[in-house]
C-alpha cells in the first residue's frame, strides 16, 4: 500500500464468499464434453434497449434529480456516470455537498446501487443524507460501451481485464468527479469494485483525491474458494478457455455462455435450482421484488479476458479468510479516531450488501457514521 493510507472501512461477513458445496469428487470430462440443448435456459436479461438510461429508469421516476455524465479514459473508452446531486428533500446546495463515488462489481453496473426502494438503496440513502452521489459504470456494461474509435463489434474493444479498470477506468472517473466538484471524494466499492480500488491505492493513483474508501465484501486474495459449484465452474471454464478466447465478450445472452452454465449444472453434486444462492452464498435477506428487478437489468457483460483473469484463481469473490489476510497486510494503519474500521455481518452473503432489505440498518448506517468522520 502507499505510505499515506487513507481512511478505510471494510465490511465483510462469514458468508461473503461462494457457498460451501458438497465436496464430492466428480469426473469433469463428461460435463466438459457435454452438448447443451439448442434452447439455452439460462439467457440473462440486459433490460430494454430502448430506455433512456439509468437516470430515467431508476432515479427520476423516484422524484430525485439525476444527471447523465460521460468520461473518456486515456485508452479511449467512454464511460457513463450518473449523478444524484441532492436528496429528495433538497436542503444543502449541490456544490457544498461532499461527493461519493459508488463502484459496482463484476457482471454488474451502476444499477447495483438502485435496486432497493429509495429508503433502503445506498445511492438514495447517501443523497438524502447530504452527499453528492456519483455512480460509476465500468467499460463494457450497457451504458459504458462507447469508444473513440472502436465499436463493441470489434474484438479489440474487449481486449481488457480488471487491470485496465485499475489503470484507466477508475482514475479517469475519480479525476472527473474531483474536477467537477472541486472536492476530495469518498469511495464505496462492492466486490470487484473493492479489488480495483485496492490495486489503484497500492499504486498511489488515487491518494490525493480521496477522503476515504469503503469496501463492501472486499476482494484481495484467493485461497478460500470452497464452493463446489464455483470450483467446477472455474474448471469447466478453463477447460474451454481456448474456445471462449475466440469470443472477446463474455455475455450471458450468448449461447456459448448459457451452454457453459448448462454443463456446470449437469455435473453431479451441483444444484442450480437457485443459481444466485449457489454462486454468492446463502443471501439472507433478499426480497423477490428486488431479485426480479435484478434479473430484469443484470447481469451485465464483461470481457472474456476479464473472466479468464478471475478464473486463474488469483482473485475471486471474497471470503472471510481472505479478508483477514487483507487486514494483516495493511501495516502501519492508524486504528484511532476512526481511521480504520472493519465489521463482519454474520448472516450476509455477497448480494446482501447491495440488495438486502435490511442493508440500510445493518450496513449503510455504519457507512454513514464512517463517512461523517471524514
Amino acid at each position: 500500500m502507499a505510505k499515506a493510507l487513507i481512511s478505510l472501512v471494510i465490511l465483510s461477513s462469514l458468508l461473503c464468499k461462494f457457498t460451501v458445496g458438497t465436496g464430492r469428487t466428480t469426473d469433469l470430462s463428461a460435463a466438459i464434453n457435454a452438448t447443451a440443448p439448442a434452447a439455452a435456459p439460462f439467457a440473462l436479461s440486459l433490460g430494454d434497449d430502448e430506455d433512456g438510461g439509468i437516470c430515467d429508469l431508476l432515479v427520476t421516476n423516484q422524484g430525485y434529480i439525476c444527471e447523465e455524465h460521460t468520461v473518456t479514459t486515456s485508452d479511449g473508452y467512454i464511460l457513463s456516470l450518473q449523478r444524484i446531486p441532492v436528496g429528495i428533500s433538497g436542503g444543502i446546495t449541490p456544490g457544498k455537498r461532499t461527493p461519493v463515488l459508488l463502484q459496482h462489481g463484476v457482471l454488474m453496473d451502476g444499477m447495483t446501487w438502485l435496486l432497493l426502494p429509495p429508503s433502503q438503496a445506498l445511492a438514495f440513502v447517501l443523497a438524502d443524507n447530504g452527499y453528492d452521489v456519483w455512480i460509476a459504470n465500468s467499460r463494457g456494461t450497457k451504458y459504458s460501451r462507447g469508444h473513440v474509435s472502436l465499436t463493441t463489434d470489434d474484438k479489440d474493444y474487449w481486449n481488457w481485464s480488471w487491470d485496465e479498470l485499475v489503470n484507466y477506468d477508475l482514475p479517469a472517473t475519480v479525476d472527473y468527479v474531483h474536477n467537477q466538484t472541486g472536492e476530495k471524494l469518498h469511495y464505496i466499492g462492492h466486490s470487484q469494485g473493492t479489488l480495483i480500488a485496492l490495486a489503484s491505492l497500492s499504486k498511489g493513483l488515487l491518494m490525493d483525491k480521496l477522503r476515504s474508501a469503503t469496501l463492501l465484501c472486499p476482494i484481495a486474495y484467493l485461497g478460500q474458494m470452497n464452493s463446489f459449484l464455483a470450483r467446477v465452474g472455474v474448471d469447466l471454464f478453463i477447460a474451454k478457455v481456448n474456445f471462449f478466447s475466440s469470443s472477446a465478450i463474455f455475455n450471458g445472452n450468448r449461447i456459448d455462455v448459457a451452454n457453459l452454465l448448462h454443463n456446470i449444472c449437469n455435473v453431479p453434486g451441483v444444484d442450480c435450482g437457485d443459481l444466485m444462492t449457489a454462486i454468492t452464498g446463502q443471501n439472507c435477506c433478499l426480497q423477490s421484488s428486488t431479485v426480479d428487478l435484478f434479473l430484469k437489468y443484470e447481469p451485465q457483460p464483461t470481457s472474456t479476458k476479464n473472466m479468464i483473469h478471475f478464473a486463474q484463481r488469483t482473485d475471486t469473490l471474497s471470503d472471510k479468510s481472505d479478508v483477514r489476510i487483507l487486514l494483516d497486510v495493511l501495516k502501519g494503519r492508524d486504528d484511532s479516531n476512526g481511521k480504520f474500521m472493519t465489521q463482519y455481518v454474520n448472516n450476509y452473503a455477497h448480494a446482501d450488501y447491495v440488495m438486502a432489505d435490511a442493508a440500510k440498518e445493518e450496513v449503510y448506517d455504519l457507512v454513514l457514521t464512517f463517512l461523517k468522520l471524514h
